[in-house]
């Protein structure tokens, strides 16, 4: 049972750093589309950045459901708002 809490744990810690990594990208190709004035490839970034704190977002949800861990929905919209002020 230990070695499959280990592969879960490691599971959702690549699954994290893929969200975070896509987010990276994303804000690389925001920064790159300003600096050419090309919108399409702002946009392509700015879409990346969202998917990634979604990733992120949901990988949180799954984990506290697989600790059986309550996560309100107010709790999920705060974390939104926040991720959306940044």
């Amino acid at each position: 049972m230990t070695n499959e809490n280990n592969e879960h744990k490691k599971n959702r810690i690549k699954e994290n750093l893929e969200a975070v990594g896509q987010m990276i990208i994303g804000e690389i190709e925001t920064v790159g589309g300003i600096l050419t004035g090309d919108p399409v490839t702002q946009a392509e970034g700015e879409f990346n950045v969202e998917v990634g704190s979604l990733h992120q977002e949901s990988n949180k949800v799954l984990t506290a459901l697989e600790n059986n861990e309550k996560v309100s929905r107010e709790e999920l919209i705060e974390s939104s708002k926040d991720d959306s002020i940044e």
